[in-house]
């Protein structure tokens, strides 16, 4: 059984850095796809950024030159590096996982079938 599980959320000031890790175990996280969305309350899961099986990183122009995925093999981990924080990153952030070993990767909720408990990161001016 895949678990997916996210640490490394805190509050920060402003301008401030995270990073996050997404620790995977009943797989091996390199040979899939996986990605990072963010939630505030009353709103949509919101796609931040995918890494393919390959390697290839996808963020969301909110992102991008901001925040940068990593993986650690050795671990099994996902890391969220997380620069120039402000405060409408402010969310819970989840880590997911799509099966697929296809080339490439979209930040789409629904294409990811195993999700974590979730992360907060809190941004204050």
């Amino acid at each position: 059984q895949v678990q997916l599980v996210e640490s490394g959320g805190d509050s920060v000031q402003a301008g401030g850095s995270l990073r996050l890790s997404c620790a995977a175990s009943g797989l091996t996280i390199n040979n899939y796809r996986v990605a990072w969305f963010r939630q505030v309350p009353l709103k949509e899961r919101e796609g931040v950024a995918c890494i393919d099986r390959f390697g290839n990183p996808k963020y969301v122009d909110s992102v991008k030159g901001r925040f940068t995925l990593s993986k650690e093999n050795a671990r099994n981990t996902l890391y969220l590096q997380m620069n120039s924080l402000k405060p409408e990153d402010t969310a819970m952030y989840y880590c997911a996982l799509d099966r697929s070993t296809n080339p490439g990767c979209r930040v789409v909720a629904g294409a990811y079938g195993s999700w974590g408990q979730g992360t907060q990161v809190t941004v204050s001016s």
